[in-house]
């Protein structure tokens, strides 16, 4: 019987979900673009038209998971106003959250090597969700006196790092580690100490 092409929806769209899917199980270097094909039900043929090559396609994967990872970060922001300190907090849970629930896109956006200054608008959207971390930072700094302010810039990139961590190493079942103690309640503490240490929030805070 002949093979049945792909005739509906969105095929460009289609292999990126198919990636996603190969992503979580094989890794963003562990599959060919025919099997993304195949799992879309198309020619590898048909990639060709969308995708120069599986580097194109993870970095669509990249660019979306950015832009659903920048939308939760902006949601939980504004629902933790008009506390600073919870829509900081809030922005941390987010990301914990949604690399449990988009494992693809988070592999994608973290650990195919893919550069964010690969596309123009991959650069974009992971800009867009970089700089909702930078308010969330900003809006605590004025807590305190100017002259005695760290850059927003830096501790906020020290949260995303530390976020990173702990999705890595106990968010995500990685073999071989377990907590005992939340992956929330790791980075909620974490995030207090250091917090506390740079002076932005008091010990009742």
């Amino acid at each position: 019987m002949a093979k049945r092409g792909y005739h509906h929806g969105n095929l460009r769209q289609a292999l990126v979900e198919a990636a996603l899917r190969l992503t979580e199980v094989k890794g963003p270097a562990g599959f060919t673009l025919s099997e993304a094909a195949k799992q879309a039900g198309v020619t590898p043929a048909a990639v060709y038209r969308h995708f120069a090559g599986r580097d194109d396609l993870i970095a669509e994967a990249s660019r979306q998971g950015y832009a659903i990872f920048a939308d939760v970060m902006e949601a939980a922001f504004d629902h933790g106003q008009p506390s600073a300190l919870a829509s900081f907090k809030a922005t941390g849970r987010a990301y914990l959250a949604f690399a449990r629930q988009h494992p693809g896109h988070y592999i994608a956006m973290f650990e195919s090597g893919i550069p964010v200054n690969r596309t123009p608008e991959l650069a974009q959207e992971a800009k867009r969700a970089r700089a909702i971390m930078d308010r969330a930072a900003d809006a605590l700094c004025h807590r305190i006196a100017a002259d005695k302010r760290p850059p927003a810039a830096m501790f906020s990139a020290h949260i995303w790092a530390m976020s990173h961590g702990v999705v890595e190493l106990f968010a995500r079942n990685s073999p071989g580690i377990t907590s005992p103690f939340a992956a929330e309640d790791l980075l909620e503490s974490g995030i207090a100490i250091y917090l506390r240490g740079l002076g932005l929030i008091t010990a009742d805070d």
